[in-house]
């Protein structure tokens, strides 16, 4: 465990941190804001398209010859972005980065349900939290300190030698801890599986892009074409006697519930980390660092109670954890619809902080009760199709974040008769307007969230391996 947490934690961290130097290389490289995107869209899509395949990887090669695998990527991909002459390298090495980060997330999650007793998995869930979240609070202001004196490689030098030494680590102290079954590979499924999760992906992704948005031929086809590969998909998996994804997990209430607070969860927590950025810099006019140090508390908050929740999570269970935190979501992104540019550093760190207290509540109890319910062959594809749909649910929250906040400023240009001379000038108050209306999309994807978190029940699991002996328990 303690060898995947570091190689975790420096993937999470050198992806948040990249983040906040888009700025910096859309100047140095002399792009524009649609083609510095893919650097973030490159990575989700490539994590779209793998981590469905990881349930069956997990199945077919060792938790060593995973983890190696998963670190010898992320390095070469660290080591090339490091030295990237231009653009084009530096995208290349952000997905190579990314088949990293997509072979070890769901090998940290499945190597918890095997060899954490169903008693403790909160607790431990709590611990993996702490590290996930501790590295994007951190990232941002890193990052920001590194811009401010030193240059953005800067960022990849850090990670690399921690990479090479999680590498090293894990070589001496992993062991094997999955079964191999080897299932037949079906590469009808795979191609499906990349069609339909990268289709919807690349689609949603797309929607920020350029003046066309929602009506560009690119996120059309590529929505039309992932639900048409999806669709596809799912019923051959549910045809099969061996799938590559085994949807039958959906037959555990528990699970399936998991599984849509989790997604409903991540539309909110990329939103706003995406939203509060943007507006720090462009509505109040901060620096970099100091964005990225406003954003900081509320980081570090939430990775401190990812443990606290676990431990209250294997003492009362989810229900008590799961509804106050979304009710206390609900109350801070209302607050939040208020932002504007006079708005006090103070006020923004609370919220921020407070927010984060929330989403730790919700997140950790409602996957961990959710895997808990599944039976122990079921684990790779419960920690698979989590995965999967958080980068999707990703995908579609900051899609339709970025599509109100523009919504928002054109509108605000167009009320107010100013012309497109004048928008630099008025460019905070336009701003303000679109982040605003984007917070209420976020209260509306938090309200049903709530509404399913009515129906969550604790999950009692009588199998000593983990998992329950029928679907409706």
């Amino acid at each position: 465990m303690a060898a995947l947490l570091i190689s975790g934690f420096i993937g999470m961290f050198s992806e948040t941190a990249l983040n906040i130097a888009i700025t910096e290389l859309m100047a140095l490289f002399n792009v524009e804001p649609a083609t510095i995107q893919w650097l973030t869209t490159g990575f989700l899509l490539v994590l779209a398209i793998l981590v469905p395949v990881s349930g069956l990887l997990l199945q077919w090669f060792t938790t060593r010859q995973l983890f190696i695998a998963s670190l010898s990527f992320s390095i070469v991909g660290t080591l090339l972005a490091a030295l990237a002459p231009g653009f084009e390298v530096l995208l290349v090495a952000r997905l190579i980065q990314a088949v990293g980060t997509g072979l070890l997330l769901p090998l940290m999650f499945n190597t918890v349900l095997v060899i954490i007793p169903p008693h403790r998995r909160g607790t431990a869930m709590g611990i993996m939290g702490l590290v996930i979240m501790f590295a994007p609070a951190v990232g941002p202001a890193i990052a920001g300190l590194f811009l401010e004196y030193a240059s953005w490689r800067t960022i990849f030098w850090t990670a690399l030698p921690l990479l090479v030494f999680a590498l090293i680590f894990g070589v001496v102290f992993m062991r094997n801890v999955s079964e191999l079954t080897r299932p037949r590979i079906d590469v009808l499924s795979i191609v499906l599986s990349s069609i339909g999760f990268g289709g919807i992906v690349y689609g949603f992704s797309s929607a920020g892009e350029g003046d066309h948005g929602w009506s560009s031929p690119k996120v059309i086809i590529g929505i039309a074409l992932g639900a048409a590969g999806l669709l596809l998909f799912i019923l051959r998996q549910l045809r099969m006697k061996q799938p590559m994804m085994n949807l039958r997990a959906f037959r555990y209430p528990m699970f399936t519930m998991g599984t849509l607070i989790i997604f409903v969860s991540m539309m909110i927590i990329l939103s706003t980390v995406m939203l509060l950025p943007i507006y720090l810099q462009t509505g109040m006019g901060l620096l970099p660092l100091a964005a990225g140090l406003l954003m900081l508390p509320g980081g570090l908050v939430n990775g401190l109670m990812s443990p606290i929740m676990g431990r209250l999570f294997d003492k009362y269970g989810p229900r008590w954890l799961v509804i106050p935190g979304l009710v206390l979501v609900i109350v801070i992104l209302w607050l939040m619809t208020g932002i504007e540019p006079t708005t006090s550093k103070g006020e923004i760190i609370v919220l921020h902080s407070l927010l984060f207290i929330g989403i730790s509540m919700i997140m950790m109890p409602a996957q961990t009760n959710g895997l808990n319910q599944l039976p122990r062959e079921l684990y790779p594809d419960g920690t698979a199709i989590m995965n999967t749909l958080q980068q999707v649910a990703g995908a579609i929250g900051t899609a339709l974040a970025i599509s109100i906040l523009s919504a928002g400023q054109k509108a605000y240009y167009a009320d107010n008769g100013i012309a497109p001379a004048d928008y630099l000038g008025k460019l905070p108050q336009a701003m303000t307007q679109g982040v605003q209306g984007a917070f209420w999309m976020t209260i509306a994807f938090a309200a049903l969230g709530l509404v399913l978190s009515f129906f969550i029940k604790r999950v009692k699991v009588s199998d000593p391996e983990g998992g329950l002996q029928g679907p409706m328990h």
